[in-house]
């Protein structure tokens, strides 16, 4: 969780630990750090003398805050003394929550210093700044344009939206806004969690379709920062595939991801772990695409889901190459710059969707269409001298 300074992250931080959850606040956790004897508070005075110290030898913030806030390069010396303690202690902390548990982390600084990937979900609580300065002004007895250059100081609005898989607004009554965390930790944040421990992947087995949402390469983005970052340090190719990954087309609202493996031995194992504890299950079972053209021999792949009740994914690892791996690329790029075949695709879309419900049936009945348009794609693509 995360949001700019008076945005209100602690009234939502407080509802959840009444939920439920384990809450880590960074803030606590950096303070924590450089207490008084500890080698963090030794190693700030070092560098930024012993101005920045009480009558006590304790840490003076406020004065600390002063010397950072207007210098970028007196932060950034900040920030590498103090975040490597906090990520330290941070997982000394996680580790010993209970295994069930919901467990928060509030992390002031989570854009800057771009940690959204290595959690499951991020929730950022958004609040107009002239509300924000009115509570600095009136709850921390800031000076306004002392509460203007901090939020200044902070990434934006828009740069935190980007990371953003929730958006709670502050912008209301306190009751709104429990009741929003309410909704959240019932509807998203239990569920989520009991299915990373179990193992257990979110599947639509009925089509809906959705009206093209604008989001979904955001979304996407998103979720393969995760992907990149829970099989890191491997370094393989990640792609955005289906029908979300084309404007303007009405899709199922899931998103489909192509992970490409050397092998499906590579897939198997400590992959497919990393995966599922990042919240990418594996589904059992033996997953293949349809060959093209027909009666060529199963394109088999792995197939995971996502363990986010309200973001289905389909993972599809399919091998650098492959039959399978190609057909992915080439009708995603072939559809993408033919608006009149994406088109004739959107209502055979559109009437299997209401004819064939069922997810399964639906997929076979497209079938006999995507056989025929991968002979129009082959000759797209020697037409445009296309490479995957």
């Amino acid at each position: 969780m995360t949001g700019g300074i008076g945005s209100g992250k602690s009234a939502v931080a407080r509802r959840l630990v009444e939920l439920g959850a384990v809450l880590v606040d960074a803030d606590q956790v950096a303070r924590e750090v450089v207490a008084p004897g500890t080698e963090g508070l030794a190693e700030v005075v070092a560098a930024f003398s012993e101005r920045v110290l009480d009558a006590d030898g304790a840490l003076d913030r406020a004065a600390l805050g002063d010397l950072v806030f207007a210098d970028e390069a007196a932060r950034r010396r900040l920030e590498a003394i103090v975040h490597s303690r906090v990520r330290a202690r941070t997982a000394e902390l996680v580790a010993a929550a209970p295994t069930e548990a919901v467990v928060v982390n509030d992390v002031p600084l989570l854009v800057e210093v771009g940690l959204a990937p290595t959690y499951h979900l991020v929730v950022v609580v958004q609040t107009a700044v002239e509300t924000r300065l009115e509570r600095l002004t009136r709850d921390r007895a800031m000076s306004r344009a002392d509460a203007q250059r901090r939020i200044a100081a902070q990434a934006d609005d828009a740069s935190r939206a980007a990371v953003a898989d929730v958006l709670l607004s502050n912008d209301g009554t306190l009751a709104q806004l429990h009741a929003a965390v309410d909704a959240l930790w019932n509807d998203r944040l239990v569920p989520f969690e009991a299915n990373v421990r179990y193992r257990r992947a979110v599947r639509a087995h009925r089509v809906t379709l959705a009206e093209p949402d604008s989001t979904w390469p955001q979304q996407y983005a998103r979720l393969a920062a995760r992907i990149r970052h829970a099989i890191a340090p491997a370094d393989l190719r990640i792609d955005h595939i289906g029908s979300t990954a084309m404007t303007g087309l009405a899709a199922k609202d899931v998103i489909d991801i192509q992970l490409s493996v050397p092998s499906l031995a590579d897939a198997d194992g400590p992959l497919a772990e990393r995966l599922a504890d990042a919240g990418f299950p594996r589904l059992a079972g033996d997953w293949w695409d349809s060959p093209r053209p027909p009666g060529t021999g199963r394109w088999e792949k792995r197939l995971h889901g996502s363990a986010d009740p309200a973001r289905p994914v389909h993972l599809h690892i399919r091998v650098t190459g492959s039959p399978g791996w190609r057909y992915a690329l080439l009708m995603r790029d072939h559809l993408r710059a033919d608006p009149d075949r994406r088109a004739t695709y959107l209502m055979l879309k559109r009437e299997l969707a209401a004819s064939a419900p069922d997810s399964g049936a639906y997929a076979t009945a497209k079938d006999p269409w995507f056989d025929e348009e991968h002979l129009r794609a082959e000759e797209w693509a020697v037409r445009t001298g296309w490479r995957p």
